[in-house]
């Protein structure tokens, strides 16, 4: 997306605000500035900046001026006295923090069920969880209150839940952005990670948090990699490591390893056991005591808390590793070694590993049933990165089933643009579509959308150039028509891939159709269009200026009518 400036950065605030109370998702959020202040804020940026106008929302074990940080613990919650300095380099560049996100508590956990402020839901399925830990993040982006959320990733919350919401999820070598400001879970491996719904600006915001802060003692540079060739190469890992994924993910990786092919780059299967079985050792071994070295003794000093405001899940986990041994440390460090050297090896020859981001999409009742085991399997691909210093990409990869599925390019360290430049080999032709009635967020039919692999881009309106009408259908639906002495009308913007938005657009009925429409901005997207023959004696509702509000217009004259009946 190109960064707005002026009257257009007010107006995406106020979009942004109008778009949370839509969606009704308390949980999300542990803290929200007011409108009135972003709005303050949005009339001092200057459009030439970056990131201008760009809307953040911040994982709430990152420190943003004049907001709590609670680390999703209400008992941990400080004021900090400054932005960590990757907040304070967004808003350098001209981005706008709308607040404080939910995570499973003191970021452990990759299922965002782990909170006294709730259970994060799945943007598109609420019955289903979000992923975690920065499980609040990727769901402000992924519903299009926010355009870019910080997460933060030590064993995938930076990449699971992206996968599990359709959206990027970046994160960067380790050290490559400071974490200065960063409440740690395991403060050698922990980093700043970035979701967006688009690469591009996943990407350049990931950019722009770059470089040592002064403050960070494991913050660092390096120098990348050329590009890679015209022919890459990739690794894919073997068949007995791609089993007991979710219904009909197998396919679709293979779809996607076809489509890695089908762009010019050779795929070579690997044996992965190596990666795997290091990334066994983050929560299967001494390395959790960096946990407990991290919050441990907060921990420790309020076992009254536990069931209640402390998670029982991550205050055991937190509290396990004091079990282990300076020896046992040692030892896992050295067997971390010898599965590095293995796992290097056997990648050696190629630009980077294709797997799935995770193994599947649970309910929340079924991680409910078994919180351990459950969130176990959500980091197969993804534990394994940080322990081994590895640059990830989590890039969705179309929809099965109507839910999101995701794919992970993971690479040596400071590979993080080769990565991107190997994601868009990945990357399904997509259609812009224009919507303005019954596939409006929150509408009956929103649902189809979602099902063919939408994502949602934003509020829009179209040109004043056309009239709406109300067509007598099931369930109601608005024909929008263009016209000489037409008006400008209120819809949103969706992005499908291509081969989702083929099925969808022949399922159209008529009289509608999708052709052109004409935006406020100038641009021309898909749209749908009603044919004018079709709209011949229907109220012409335009004077709303959308069909939600047609809709409540219609629906306080039936109130009307009735109370007057009752008379």
């Amino acid at each position: 997306m190109s960064a707005p400036g002026g009257p257009a950065v007010e107006r995406r605030v106020r979009d942004a605000y109008a778009r949370l109370a839509e969606v009704d998702r308390p949980e999300v959020w542990i803290a929200l500035r007011p409108q009135e202040e972003v709005l303050a804020e949005a009339r001092g940026v200057d459009p030439a900046l970056p990131l201008a106008g760009v809307l953040v929302a911040v994982k709430d074990n990152i420190d943003v001026a004049g907001l709590p940080t609670t680390a999703g613990a209400p008992s941990f919650s400080y004021e900090p006295a400054a932005d960590a300095t990757a907040v304070a380099r967004l808003r350098a560049a001209g981005a706008l923090v709308l607040g404080k996100t939910n995570l499973d508590q003191f970021a452990t956990g990759l299922v965002g069920t782990r909170s006294p402020h709730g259970a994060v839901r799945n943007a598109f399925a609420p019955e289903r969880i979000s992923g975690g830990s920065s499980s609040g993040s990727a769901v402000a982006v992924a519903l299009g209150v926010v355009d870019v959320a910080l997460g933060t990733d030590t064993a995938g919350s930076g990449r699971v839940p992206a996968a599990l919401q359709g959206i990027v999820g970046v994160k960067p070598t380790r050290g490559l952005v400071p974490t200065t400001g960063v409440v740690p879970a395991c403060r050698s491996l922990d980093c700043v990670s970035v979701f967006a719904r688009e690469l591009g600006l996943a990407r350049r915001t990931a950019e722009l948090l770059e470089g040592p802060d002064g403050l960070d003692p494991l913050a660092r540079t390096g120098a990348q990699p050329p590009a890679p060739a015209a022919a890459p190469r990739v690794a894919v890992p073997t068949a007995e490591h791609l089993t007991g994924l979710a219904d009909g993910w197998a396919q679709a990786f293979a779809a996607v390893v076809a489509r890695l092919r089908a762009s010019g780059a050779e795929v070579v299967e690997v044996d992965v056991a190596p990666l795997l079985q290091a990334a066994s050792l983050l929560y299967g071994g001494a390395f959790v005591a960096e946990r407990t070295a991290a919050v441990g003794e907060h921990v420790a000093a309020h076992p009254e808390l536990v069931g209640t405001g402390l998670d029982p899940v991550v205050a055991a986990i937190v509290r396990g590793g004091e079990a282990f041994s300076a020896v046992d440390v040692f030892r896992d460090q050295q067997r971390l070694a010898e599965l590095g050297a293995a796992g290097r090896a056997a990648l050696a020859g190629t630009d980077a590993l294709l797997t799935p981001t995770t193994t599947w999409h649970p309910t929340l009742a079924q991680v409910a049933a078994d919180p351990v085991g459950a969130n176990a399997r959500m980091g197969r691909y993804t534990n394994f990165a940080n322990l081994l210093d590895m640059a990830s990409l989590a890039v969705p990869a179309g929809p099965v089933g109507g839910l999101p599925f995701g794919v992970m390019l993971t690479g040596p360290a400071f590979s993080d643009r080769v990565l991107a430049q190997l994601a868009r080999r990945l990357a399904e032709p997509e259609v812009e579509l224009f919507v303005v009635g019954a596939h409006l967020s929150g509408q009956p039919l929103n649902h189809e959308l979602v099902a063919a692999g939408a994502t949602r881009v934003g509020p829009a309106r179209t040109a004043a150039q056309y009239r709406l009408f109300a067509l007598d259908t099931v369930p109601p639906k608005p024909g929008l028509v263009r016209s000489t002495d037409g008006e400008s009308i209120s819809g949103e913007v969706w992005r499908l891939p291509a081969a989702g938005f083929g099925a969808f657009a022949a399922a159209v009925p008529q009289p509608l159709s999708i052709g052109a429409a004409v935006l406020e901005d100038g641009r021309t997207v898909r749209s749908f269009l009603a044919e004018p023959l079709g709209v011949r004696g229907a109220e012409d509702v335009t004077a709303h200026g959308s069909w939600p509000a047609a809709l409540a217009a219609r629906a306080a004259r039936t109130e009307q009518a009735v109370a007057a009946s009752a008379r």
